[in-house]
């Protein structure tokens, strides 16, 4: 889940850590992942669903850059992508993204 926002973490140099949460009296699971450069003090909570034939389907996505009171929230990983890049990545990190990136899509068009 959120493989690509894993992925740019990564490529730009921040430590995660994720849990999952089964809430009892919702339908939605929720998947927290925490994230940061030293401290772990960003965190990106998903709420998603299965559909009847067993895929995930994320409803809603939370963002909370440095303790924010209120979230950032968007429907889908690429509206999410694009705020992260715009917010806390340095110009060398866009470089060494875009890197990852067409590396990750090379390596997937191989397969």
């Amino acid at each position: 889940m959120l493989a690509r926002t894993k992925t740019f973490l990564k490529a730009s140099q921040f430590k995660y850590e994720k849990t999952y949460i089964r809430p009892m009296m919702v339908p939605q699971h929720v998947y927290v992942l925490r994230f940061g450069k030293k401290k772990l003090n960003n965190r990106l909570i998903a709420k998603y669903s299965h559909s009847w034939t067993g895929r995930l389907k994320i409803d809603e996505i939370d963002l909370r850059l440095h303790g924010q009171h209120n979230p950032r929230v968007f429907q889908d990983e690429n509206e999410l992508l694009k705020y992260l890049a715009s917010h806390i990545l340095t110009d060398d990190g866009r470089e060494r993204y875009a890197k990852v990136r067409k590396a990750a899509e090379r390596e997937h068009v191989g397969e």
